[in-house]
């Protein structure tokens, strides 16, 4: 079944709600002082089952101007909208501004509904026709149907649902494939079962059981029932009216202008990037930095406007902005707002959101233009790129590009999928998860590395590389150590890089001394394999070959990082070599004695207790023997 929200419009005491009743059979004046003042104050809703079993939710809307902003509470989320206009009255305030929200909102279809027509003459109703097809010109109702009834007699009823239907079978459904966002409208708690809001559902599924987030508080809450039209469902679809139980949090924590959302999916701000027209009535020009009034979804903030592209704007025209909010919005890329004064409260702007989390804008850069422009009319694939390669992050989850672009799951995954079989995108997996990395991003950052471990390589010869932790906080800060080490893996496999423990290398670098330095070396060596188990201590080395503390440092970890010594003691090293011929003179002693005291050790080795002691001890970290008291076992 097709779900579509329907909503009025129109001045005050035009029939709006009478004509709401004649459709549905249903009272949406609910509120006491709305019955004895014959005005709606509060949002009404009404369900409308029409001839071809589409079901509609009916909004209707206070006219009164004094309820604007309540008015723009239900109409954001409407799929048509009725504009009424009474005969006997004809056009008048709150006709011109509904009109105006409309045509802000681009509210793509509605008909025009001449109300109370057994009040007038033929001639009369003729001239209201021409007055409405006058004012209607050149806003998105310019070539709406008009239907013109009575509620009281019925006259033209039959024909209005009629012609609803035929209007509605062409509607275009909202997206269920998106994650699922609702404005909240109504606000309320039950006896039993606890917090309850309302609202039309923008987009995606709503599924009894799951979590949500409440925004722009942050606070989350599960869904304990669902209700469509007064009926219980397990699951609502975009388009539909929503009755949402709230479990978890209580109702003074919601209020109208929260959104719902999946969680995560949705990230608040106090900055908005919009595209935004003044209205041609509006009574002067906009400024720069002039405080006003954002309706957006059921939300109402106050707001600074920043204009990027010159210092006014003026009325009929148009131009980028940034909106400052004194409160966070949560928004998304195509949201539609709409701007009233400060003061007086006159609606004179709306505007289209194109980034919902922008950065500080320069104001009157060209730079900054150009890319508002790509991110206004360009294509899906080029905003993904855009975003990718504004952003200070390397790699991107499909959920970041979902919540930061405003872009529904399957459009960003369909926009994924062409620029990775372009060559302009790659994914690796990490932790069971997929991620994408701009190729340019990836063959630029590849290229500084590997030019970052040349130079390293040169200046410091002996080493392994650099460390990962070092590349990771310089180079690809904000990466965790998964996603960052899945990357480096990507260069080891292109032969970029060569991986040495927690060191990174350029494939094919082995370390060494310089040319001019390599018989030191072989000396130092020689000089640990030829004392056997009486070595010299470093700081001699450092001192016969006239070593800084830096440089000593260097060679002496080259030489126990290559396994070449063993460090023993402080200052107590041997070579490798001479180890194993310890080890196998012990073990060889140990097999024929069975153990083996300090001094035997001393005796066996040719060598001092200042030795035997550390290479004893190396001995039983190596498992090669155990102490038991003051004699040594084999293992």
């Amino acid at each position: 079944m097709r779900h579509f929200v329907i909503g009025t419009a129109g001045h005050v005491d035009h029939g709006k709600t009478v004509l709401v009743r004649a459709l549905t059979g249903v009272e949406t004046d609910r509120l006491k002082e709305e019955k004895e003042r014959g005005i709606s104050i509060e949002l009404g809703f009404a369900p409308f089952k029409l001839p071809s079993g589409i079901m509609a939710g009916v909004v209707d809307v206070p006219g009164h101007e004094r309820f604007i902003k309540n008015m723009l509470a239900g109409i954001g989320g409407i799929d048509l909208v009725l504009l009424v206009v009474a005969a006997d009255e004809g056009i008048m305030p709150q006709t011109r501004e509904h009109l105006e929200i409309i045509d802000l909102l681009q509210v793509q279809e509605g008909i025009i509904v001449i109300t109370k027509a057994d009040l007038v003459e033929e001639d009369w109703l003729e001239l209201v026709r021409e007055e409405v097809r006058e004012l209607v010109g050149e806003t998105v109702l310019e070539d709406a149907p008009v239907a013109e009834v009575s509620a009281i007699t019925g006259k033209g009823i039959a024909e209005l649902v009629q012609l609803i239907d035929n209007v509605a079978a062409n509607l275009k459904e909202r997206p269920v494939t998106g994650q699922a966002r609702m404005a909240v409208d109504r606000v309320f708690s039950m006896t039993g079962f606890g917090t309850v809001v309302t609202g039309t559902l923008i987009e995606g599924r709503l599924q009894t059981g799951e979590t949500v987030d409440i925004l722009p508080g942050k606070k989350e809450a599960r869904v304990r029932g669902l209700q469509v039209h007064g009926r219980k469902v397990e699951v609502a679809e975009a388009g539909q009216r929503v009755a949402v139980n709230l479990a978890g949090i209580d109702c003074e924590e919601v209020e109208r202008g929260s959104i719902l959302s999946v969680p995560g999916s949705i990230r608040p701000s106090h900055r908005i990037d919009i595209r935004l027209r003044l209205l041609a009535g509006a009574p002067r020009p906009l400024v720069n930095r002039a405080r006003v009034r954002v309706h957006i979804g059921t939300a109402e903030v106050l707001a600074r406007v920043i204009l990027l592209e010159a210092d006014e704007l003026e009325p009929g025209r148009d131009q980028f902005a940034q909106l400052e909010c004194e409160q966070p919005v949560a928004a998304a890329r195509g949201d539609r707002l709409v701007i009233r004064s400060y003061s007086p409260m006159r609606t004179i702007a709306g505007g289209k959101v194109i980034d919902p989390y922008p950065p500080k804008r320069k104001r009157l850069n060209p730079a900054v233009i150009e890319a508002l422009k790509t991110k206004e009319r360009g294509t899906p694939e080029e905003l993904v790129v855009q975003f990718m390669a504004s952003s200070r992050q390397t790699a991107f989850s499909g959920d970041e590009f979902t919540r930061g672009l405003g872009m529904d799951e399957a459009a960003v995954n369909q926009s994924i999928g062409v620029l990775t079989s372009r060559g302009l995108v790659i994914k690796f997996t990490c932790d069971g998860k997929t991620y994408y990395m701009l190729s340019s991003v990836y063959n630029d950052r590849g290229a500084e590395l590997t030019a970052a471990l040349d130079r390293y390589h040169r200046q410091f010869p002996l080493r392994d590389g650099l460390s990962k932790e070092e590349i990771r906080s310089r180079d690809f800060g904000g990466l965790n150590n998964k996603v960052f080490n899945a990357i480096i893996e990507l260069y080891r496999k292109d032969g970029m890089v060569s991986l040495v423990g927690e060191n990174v290398a350029r494939q094919g670098f082995e370390p060494g001394p310089r040319p001019d330095r390599a018989e030191m070396f072989r000396s130092i060596e020689a000089k640990y394999l030829n004392e056997g188990f009486q070595t010299p201590g470093w700081d001699q080395i450092a001192a016969q070959y006239k070593l800084s503390q830096a440089d000593s440092d260097e060679v002496l970890n080259y030489f126990v990082n290559r396994g070449v010594l063993v460090k023993l003691e402080e200052n107590v090293l041997m070579h490798r070599h001479s180890l194993n011929r310890a080890r196998e003179l012990v073990t060889d002693f140990l097999k024929e004695k069975g153990q083996m005291s300090l001094a035997e050790a001393r005796d066996l080795l040719n060598s001092s207790r200042r030795y035997a002691l550390p290479i004893m001890s190396y001995l039983d970290k190596e498992k090669v023997t155990r102490r038991i008291e003051d004699k040594r076992v084999l293992y």
